[in-house]
Parts: C-alpha cells; structure tokens; sequence
C-alpha cells in the first residue's frame, strides 16, 4: 500500500513563500504521476502541479510561474516551492499519485492521497 505524507503547510503573509514536501513509501519512478493537488473549502480539488510520465512538469495557469517542483529520488520526495503567495492560493494542499498497471488487455489504474496540509494566506 503506498503511503504519501505531507509536511510544510501554516500560514504565511500575501507575498511570502512555502515550501511543502511529500514524502512516498515507493520510489518515485514506480508512479505514473506525482505532486499536488489543492481544495479551497467549499470547493472543488484541483491540480496544482505535477510530474507526468516522462518528465513532464505541468502546472495549473494561475501558480505557473510563482510555484515550482523538485524530485529528490533517492529520498523519494517532491516538494513545491510556493513564492509569491496570494489568499486566493488558500486550501488544503494534497499529495497525489497514481500507478498504471496492465494486466493482458486490461489497463488499471490506482490513485493515492495523502492526509493533505492546510496553506493559509493572509493580506
């Protein structure tokens, strides 16, 4: 069972910074996808920013530019870099990842959650 554990979240003043860090109990490599997704409360999860297959960073357009990844594989970490944070960047912050797995013609796949770390941003 794969088991995703963030760390970093609090509250932060508009304009400052926040690193948050998940930590897998797989290797990194052994995902399909891996990184963020964030809740707003009252609203609906979204993604915030993620490694795809491949390599691929992707990121939602409004943290494109302000917020960043990084990959630590031998510490099976990914962590987001969130700079010039705004109140509307507010919400529970959730690591999220998901494996592929083809078994003769079927394809599965099997998504996991962390706990999720609340960021809070204040004007």
């Amino acid at each position: 069972q794969v088991q995703l554990e963030e760390s970093g979240g609090g509250s932060v003043q508009a304009g400052g910074s926040l690193t948050l860090s998940c930590a897998a109990s797989g290797s990194l490599d052994s995902f399909n996808s891996i990184g963020w997704y964030r809740q707003p409360r009252g609203m609906q999860r979204e993604l915030v920013a993620e490694f795809k297959s491949g390599g691929r960073e992707e990121y939602w357009a409004s943290v494109r530019g302000r917020f960043s990844l990084s990959r630590d594989n031998a510490k099976n970490t990914v962590d987001l870099r969130m700079n010039n944070l705004l109140p509307e960047d507010t919400a529970v912050y959730l690591c999220h990842a998901d494996r592929i797995t083809n078994k003769g013609w079927q394809r599965y796949r099997n998504e996991y959650w962390g706990q999720g770390t609340q960021v809070t941003v204040f004007s």
